[in-house]
């Protein structure tokens, strides 16, 4: 009974040894960042493509407003209301402390600078696709940007959810930097899927999620539940949309859709977004929509 109970304690340090393996945060390699110079223009683009500032700007923020990330947007879901962080770059309030490694580890792997994880409500599982170069530039560009001191809210979820650490089984299972379209072989192909896929992280509303709450890619852009509210997120796929290239560059534009009906909700702020992009970028992402299968 002795040696059993031995093997048994042997067995449950090794289970709970690779639970904490697998569960841990695991920072980016801030050494990949040396020797880049970062160009705040650019960082502009990419904050713009990103659409940072749809989710962190204070609520009901319009015009220049929108560019100091207080945080304070409530975004429910079945796991519970995340709440957006003030992000700005107040050295207390916000991230304004932070190294570029720290800010590269949160915007490609979801990790805190103390070493917790963030939710993915944070797309770090669409980031996680950004460029060494992009990253920097949109550093360069946040140094840019007001302070703000408005104090970060506690996010409202629901236990077991409410373990940091839990999130790290979300991550082994879903956080992945493979991309969902393999074959690009234009260049407009590939900064379509770029934008789709990593900034714009259209995914992150447009393709249905399981039970814990992890992308299907096998049903991507295929349309889903609205996470903040009734009805369905569209099909993007080009059965479901229907539309031609210049009805979706038109679209990304304007907010007008073939049928002269117009973009609503959180679109409304994806519009915006695009609507600041080159042409050239509105153009990319119809290629890659009518390019899926």
């Amino acid at each position: 009974m002795r040696r059993g109970l031995i093997v048994g304690g042997l067995c449950l340090a090794a289970i709970v040894a690779a639970g904490l393996f697998v569960t841990r945060a695991v920072p980016v390699d801030a050494s990949a960042f040396d020797g880049l110079e970062g160009d705040a223009a650019n960082g502009e683009k990419v904050f713009t493509a990103a659409g940072c500032a749809s989710c962190h700007a204070a609520p009901d923020a319009t015009g220049e407003a929108k560019v100091i990330l207080a945080g304070g947007q409530r975004f429910d879901s079945d796991f519970g209301t995340f709440i957006a962080p003030n992000i700005s770059p107040h050295p207390e309030a916000g991230i304004g402390s932070w190294s570029l490694g720290e800010f590269a580890s949160a915007v490609q792997k979801g990790v805190s600078p103390d070493g917790q994880h963030y939710y993915p409500a944070f797309p770090y599982a669409s980031y996680i696709h950004m460029t060494d170069q992009d990253v920097v530039d949109l550093w360069a560009f946040w140094q840019t940007l007001p302070e703000d001191a408005t104090p970060s809210q506690p996010q409202e979820v629901n236990f077991p959810f409410s373990i940091r650490r839990s999130v790290g089984v979300w991550k082994y299972l879903y956080l992945t930097d493979d991309w969902v379209m393999q074959d690009v072989p234009k260049p407009e192909l590939e900064r379509g899927r770029y934008l789709v896929e990593a900034l714009a992280h259209c995914g992150e509303c447009h393709t249905p999620r399981d039970a814990l709450g992890g992308l299907d890619r096998s049903q991507w852009l295929a349309g889903a539940a609205n996470p903040t509210g009734p009805g369905q997120i569209p099909s993007l796929t080009p059965d479901d949309l229907g539309w031609g290239p210049t009805d979706i560059v038109y679209y990304l534009e304007t907010g007008f859709t073939p049928d002269f009906d117009s973009a609503g909700g959180h679109m409304v702020s994806v519009i915006e977004n695009f609507a600041k992009l080159p042409a050239s970028d509105r153009e990319a992402v119809a290629a890659y929509l009518k390019a899926l299968p």
